[in-house]
């Protein structure tokens, strides 16, 4: 008999750029024992920057969608991760037996504010997009939390 998959919540404002590649990591690294999830608590749209450095690595996220934590609350989760400070702080209880942590990574988007080109944008989205795949890892390992 197959043991059931963990739950996982990623949680950041917009549910655009962070909580997305967190939930898309751990798809592409670890669909097999954990099942993803993400939303925001002012979801907007899919960042087009995070999509294009996701894709640089091979991993799609076209398929996900921004979606308000209100989409996602009526489901079991093992463990809920808020991935900016704002979402820590706006949701410091999750509803349930969730474990909740918070693991703040820099906001790509105001990283790359003050970039003189494109080139020099993705690179601040490149550095999270790395560090969120360095986290999910971690979490297979059970280091994270």
């Amino acid at each position: 008999m197959t043991e059931p998959r963990q739950r996982i919540l990623f949680i950041c404002t917009g549910n655009a750029c962070r909580s997305q590649m967190a939930e898309a990591w751990t798809r592409h690294l670890l669909g097999d024992r954990i099942e993803a999830f993400s939303a925001g608590t002012a979801p907007h749209a899919m960042d087009p920057r995070a999509l294009a450095v996701m894709r640089e690595c091979g991993v799609d996220m076209s398929g996900q969608r921004p979606k308000p934590l209100a989409d996602v609350s009526d489901l079991p989760f093992d463990l809920v991760v808020t991935v900016c400070d704002h979402a820590a702080t706006a949701c410091p209880v999750w509803p349930g037996t969730a474990r909740t942590v918070h693991h703040g990574f820099d906001d790509p988007p105001r990283l790359a504010r003050g970039a003189k080109d494109e080139r020099e944008a993705l690179q601040a989205y490149r550095r999270v997009r790395d560090q969120i795949r360095d986290f999910v890892q971690m979490l297979a390992a059970g280091k994270a939390v």
